[in-house]
């Protein structure tokens, strides 16, 4: 299930005209015509909470490995295609679970940093979605991460509609590869894509992990989607599994279930 841990970060809300036009500052996506081209980016629901994950295929969704770990039966999860106001443009059961291989889990509902790298997941759907829907966006190829980034996510008290921050910035990189970020994030952002301009276009550079002290922490993804995409496409080219199976990596552990939306703090120790 997906479930919550402490997270000592303020919420800043917005909701006037004025905020939204401030430069860094949240704008909410809840009209169709603010939402166009970002219909990717949606909630991902479980039975005690909700995260944020993108579409990367028609059927496959980015998002944060803690945000599945521990999942007893994919199924029980719902991704909301482009949901704002409310409404998703589709909604999709989950019927697969991929978490990257070093992804260590939690320690007494924290990341530790060293961790931060492989918190990656990608989760399969059961019914593709169609372009006519979304469009997935593209993971970046490797290269280095601009200071300014852009980020949509789906946060407690606003999840209704996606939030986007069209400018906030890398304030650190650390040697492990993870990055720190000023974006304003809480519970239910974990799994939001953080995206940069390559080539004129939009790619998804980062995801949010985790958050505290009034800053986001989340690993670059050009070098480990790869690799876990292809182990997804060949688990999909073997027989259906039956009813009640899982897909997910050896040696996964049970979870044990909390309410609230997913987003962790980050042990920086």
């Amino acid at each position: 299930m997906i479930r919550a841990a402490l997270l000592a970060l303020t919420c800043l809300t917005t909701g006037t005209a004025v905020a939204a036009q401030t430069p860094g500052a949240l704008s909410s996506l809840d009209r169709r015509d603010l939402l166009l081209g970002w219909e990717a980016v949606g909630r991902l629901d479980g039975p005690h909470g909700s995260c944020t994950g993108t579409l990367i295929a028609a059927d496959i969704v980015l998002t944060a490995a803690h945000c599945v770990d521990g999942v007893a039966d994919p199924a029980s999860l719902r991704f909301g295609v482009g949901l704002s106001g409310g409404r998703a443009l589709a909604e999709r059961v989950i019927s697969g679970i991929f978490l990257d291989d070093d992804y260590g889990g939690l320690e007494n509902g924290r990341l530790p940093l060293h961790r931060v790298p492989a918190d990656i997941a990608l989760v399969t759907l059961a019914r593709p979605v169609s372009p006519a829907e979304a469009r997935p966006f593209r993971v970046a190829s490797p290269g280095p991460v601009p200071d300014v980034v852009t980020v949509v996510s789906y946060g407690r008290g606003r999840n209704d509609a996606p939030s986007r921050q069209s400018a906030c910035e890398v304030t650190g990189r650390y040697r492990s590869g993870v990055l720190r970020f000023d974006c304003d994030v809480t519970f239910g952002s974990s799994g939001a894509p953080v995206f940069m301009r390559q080539n004129g276009r939009l790619r998804i550079a980062a995801l949010v992990s985790s958050g505290g002290d009034g800053a986001a922490y989340g690993p670059p993804l050009a070098d480990r989607v790869g690799p876990l995409l292809a182990r997804v496409r060949t688990e999909a080219a073997r027989p259906v599994p039956g009813p009640g199976a899982r897909t997910v990596r050896p040696g996964d552990r049970p979870g044990t279930g909390a309410s609230g939306a997913r987003f962790i703090r980050a042990d920086r120790s």
